[in-house]
């Protein structure tokens, strides 16, 4: 019986059709696994650049590009019929050698860009000091080499971004700027998902490639697992690779932290990491984070990604600050009390939550004993927000124990005073970092980098962290900067924005708006007339994620508002507010736009 394997764009193309049409190709893909009568059957493409290329008919004028080796199809895109056996023709398919991961060319495309890169090679090529077989060692496909050759400038490297794999061209693009073999090597390495995929790669083997690839694909044996890989959500399904690989490790002996940039997928990462060790780790997890609304979304988030109820029950998700609480709760019987006179502050709970865990546990029993922790494993995301005193507490919930901390952070995303490293706090964590921002095009990155100031700041390990490699995937909108000559004519411009953004049909819930005030928030508000779009302060949009976001108020003497005089508290005061506009920049996915009137934020001077 034939075999599925999903790629990622298949279920996009789904979700735009139709209803009817939507429901039409589904049942015909049931009957495709099912190899029922009248079920779909593969269709030969004329003039294919690759043989195992066709198409599946799966709807009134809607196909399935297929890509087939023995039982094994790969699903790759849902097409209008023109569109599919256009794609159809164009794409062939391949194995990365070295790494065994699957790699897709646009060849017709490449068949075009060759003689213009010769009318324009000139007599010193990019690529001239490297020999062949370094390039070769790198993965480079022999019939793209030719190609390689005439390249004169870097230039000419990023025009074939599009038209190549990853895997490609990630390695010429370091050599084309100067790197190093080894450097070349590690960003080729990168690509990889799955821990152990070395040695000799049968470049034939397309269900190989596929199973080393789980970006690319995901298997679908049934109608069951069929109907469970087209209904959940995209991010559930497909990982990135570094993503996948963090992720899905077997083990960790010591504590992992990941620190990477807006949009690298931090969130999610903690996110799956939680699966995979309520799945088959040792004991009850527990995902910490930032704030109750956090909590919130990302206890949603879990319901989504773990169906299993008995599995998904093994995972709590809180924040330091109830954990605290809780501890000193269940000791004394009744909930401390954190207002009025005489009460305890939540630094001081936080402490007495720490002694009173390390008489109930026990600290030197970890190794021995570690089912006397309360928890067996933790996640810990927005840990650039944790204080000292959290960090110790969190640190004395698990044992000492392979797969005990993993921790996922962004010291330029931080939004508070703290600052911390992880290995003064008794937590020497192996660090990992994740440098490609999937969620924000170029225009956005580049925009709130320059707006955060791209130096190194300090926090979670030791020395200073720098911005250096985040990139973005892709193209989109630069962010709309509009100012006003008055504040009623600002939130009138705010209002008109928002309704066209509606009216082009985006979703309410899709959309943000936010304020560095409550003030601001609230007259926001009012200017909306009752829509039903979020509105908050820049603060609370920590960690979300819309596709649209509008920021209003980024005036003088309120982003930021009047720094202290005393030259050190200035300076941390300062790069806390732009911490936080940045924070509320990277939320937006595709357009970003952001008002102010009269005079704007001096941080606005990019």
């Amino acid at each position: 019986m034939p075999r599925l394997a999903i790629g990622p764009d298949f279920p996009r193309g789904l979700s735009a059709l139709a209803a009817p049409v939507r429901e039409s190709a589904v049942s015909a893909l049931r009957r495709f696994l099912l190899t029922e009568n009248g079920a779909p059957h593969p269709e030969r493409v004329r003039g294919a650049r690759d043989a195992r290329v066709a198409t599946l008919r799966l709807a009134e004028g809607q196909r399935g590009v297929v890509v087939r080796q023995r039982e094994v199809y790969w699903l790759r895109a849902l097409l209008p019929d023109p569109d599919a056996w256009s794609f159809a023709q164009r794409h062939r398919y391949g194995v990365n050698p070295v790494i065994g991961v699957l790699e897709e060319w646009d060849a017709a495309a490449l068949e075009r860009v060759e003689p213009a890169l010769r009318r324009s090679a000139g007599a010193s090529r990019l690529f001239d000091p490297i020999c062949d077989g370094d390039l070769l060692a790198l993965g480079l496909d022999p019939r793209v080499l030719p190609l390689v050759r005439l390249i004169t400038t870097e230039a000419d490297v990023a025009a074939l971004e599009p038209l190549l794999p990853p895997t490609q061209h990630l390695p010429l693009a370091v050599l084309g700027r100067g790197g190093s073999m080894s450097e070349a090597w590690r960003e080729l390495d990168a690509c990889r998902a799955v821990e152990g995929a070395t040695g000799w790669v049968d470049q034939d083997d397309l269900h190989a490639a596929l199973e080393r690839s789980p970006d690319r694909a995901v298997f679908a044996a049934d109608a069951e697992e069929l109907d469970q890989v087209l209904a959940a959500p995209h991010w559930c399904t497909f990982l990135h690779p570094p993503q996948h690989r963090l992720a899905r490790s077997a083990r960790y002996d010591h504590p992992v932290l990941v620190i990477g940039g807006a949009g690298t997928g931090k969130t999610l990462l903690a996110l799956h990491r939680a699966a995979h060790l309520a799945r088959h780790g040792g004991g009850r997890v527990l995902l910490m984070t930032f704030s109750q609304g956090l909590c919130e979304d990302l206890s949603g988030r879990l319901d989504l990604l773990v169906k299993d109820e008995v599995i998904r029950k093994r995972i709590e998700v809180d924040n330091p600050e109830r954990l605290a609480v809780r501890i000193v709760a269940d000791a004394e019987g009744r909930r401390p009390v954190l207002a009025g006179a005489g009460a305890r502050s939540l630094a001081e709970l936080t402490e007495q939550a720490l002694v009173l865990l390390g008489r109930a546990t026990g600290d030197l029993l970890d190794d021995v004993d570690p089912g006397r922790k309360p928890y067996r494993h933790m996640i810990v995301d927005e840990a650039q927000d944790v204080s000292p005193v959290q960090w110790r507490l969190l640190r004395a919930v698990v044992p000492r124990a392979h797969d005990d901390l993993f921790i996922v952070g962004d010291p330029h995303q931080r939004i508070t005073d703290t600052r911390v490293t992880l290995s003064s706090v008794g937590i020497p964590a192996v660090q990992h970092a994740l440098r490609v921002s999937y969620r924000l095009p170029h225009e956005l990155l580049s925009f709130g980098v320059r707006l955060r100031g791209g130096g190194p700041t300090d926090g979670l390990v030791k020395g200073l962290a720098g911005m250096y490699g985040l990139r973005g995937t892709g193209h989109g909108e630069r962010p709309m900067v509009r100012a006003y000559d008055t504040p009623e004519a600002e939130l009138a411009g705010l209002a008109t924005t928002v309704r066209s953004w509606l009216d082009e049909g985006v979703s309410a819930r899709a959309i943000a708006v936010a304020a560095r005030t409550m003030k601001l928030v609230r007259a926001a508000k009012k200017a909306l007339g009752g829509l039903d779009v979020p509105v908050a302060m820049f603060h609370h949009l920590k960690g979300l994620e819309f596709e649209r976001v509008a920021l209003i108020g980024v005036t003088e003497g309120v982003v930021p508002e009047t720094p202290p005089q005393d030259p050190a508290e200035r300076a941390r005061a300062l790069q806390r507010e732009r911490s936080v506009l940045y924070v509320a920049c990277t939320r937006a996915r595709s357009m970003l736009y952001i008002s102010h009137s009269g005079r704007g934020s001096p941080f606005l001077s990019l």
